[in-house]
């Protein structure tokens, strides 16, 4: 009884202490068990508790860094193993990774696509370098990067709230032009339930309502079709600095996140593969799963959902 207990918890990440409840089991009676009895791994040389302890952390990191396919590191691992019902601190489950061979990220270099038309009108930066938000679609932020395949490039350009970090708008096409950035700013829009949704029913005159959408200077940013949008869509434009990446910076930080956990770890044939991959891990695993610090160590939709509560009653 006490294994199945134990395989509750490793294997389907329900917590012990809820098993024993439904089983009838006391907790001091399996806590006496995890102390003193044999587990699998004595036939191997596992008769210590801290060698058994040591062997079933292991398995529960390797279940739950499946679970995360490959993707979370300790940092990220330690809080699911937590909602498991486990008591982990973060050294422990990154000790358990190093001895397992478990790596999350791989790192590759990004080439810039940013080039700038001197000719284009300019916009202030209205962030100023704070990548936070007070609400949702307050301030958004986006970029574009090329997906290298067997085939040609495939071009992604993004559009992320700053609130919760999730990702409202994933366009991706074969040339990096204003029409790829329209169709992502459109998709945000879209994702929130048109323009009154985002900026308010009277945002044609109260402009502090207006969300702000802050990108690089790029030319695809300041062509004339794409702020003719934002204006139609009642967005304010901001823009960091020529040649500084930190001025962008929550921007290029979710690049870097699908270069170390997704293009790192592929070699697309073609630009359909890829596009099928990266949307997947962009509308599935980064919206619905992926922790962000910056989000209370929840997921984008959770922390959304979670906040959800708090705003109404405000």
């Amino acid at each position: 009884m006490a294994r199945f207990i134990a395989d509750q918890r490793t294997t389907y990440r329900v917590p012990h202490t809820v098993v024993c409840a439904l089983l009838g089991v006391s907790l001091a009676w399996f806590y006496k068990w995890l102390g003193r009895a044999e587990s699998p791994g004595a036939a191997n040389g596992l008769h210590t508790t801290r060698d058994r302890r040591r062997d079933t952390v292991d398995r529960a990191v390797r279940v739950a860094f499946g679970k995360a396919r490959g993707l979370h590191g300790s940092p990220r691992l330690v809080h699911d193993l937590r909602d498991a019902g486990w008591t982990v601190s973060e050294k422990t489950v990154a000790d358990s990774m190093r001895r397992q061979g478990l790596v999350a990220r791989r790192i590759r270099r990004r080439n810039g696509l940013t080039r700038q038309d001197k000719t284009a009108p300019k916009f202030p930066d209205l962030l100023k370098r704070d990548f936070t938000a007070p609400r949702p679609n307050a301030r958004w932020v986006g970029d574009m990067t090329e997906i290298a395949t067997a085939a040609g490039k495939l071009y992604l350009a993004t559009v992320i709230d700053l609130y919760s970090r999730r990702l409202l708008g994933a366009a991706t096409s074969l040339h990096p032009d204003a029409e790829l950035a329209c169709a992502a700013i459109k998709m945000a829009v879209a994702s929130r339930g048109g323009v009154d949704a985002v900026n308010g029913p009277d945002w044609c005159e109260d402009e502090s309502k207006r969300v702000i959408f802050h990108t690089d200077r790029g030319s695809t940013y300041t062509a004339n079709s794409f702020t003719k949008l934002c204006r139609q869509l009642g967005i304010r434009q901001s823009m960091g600095r020529v040649g500084s990446c930190f001025d962008n910076a929550a921007a290029e930080a979710f690049f870097s996140s699908l270069e170390w956990e997704v293009l790192s770890r592929h070699e697309f044939t073609n630009t359909g593969q890829a596009q099928t991959v990266v949307l997947d891990w962009c509308y599935g695993f980064y919206n619905h799963e992926r922790r962000h610090s910056s989000a209370g160590m929840m997921s984008p939709v959770n922390y959304e959902d979670t906040a959800a509560p708090d705003r109404e009653a405000a």
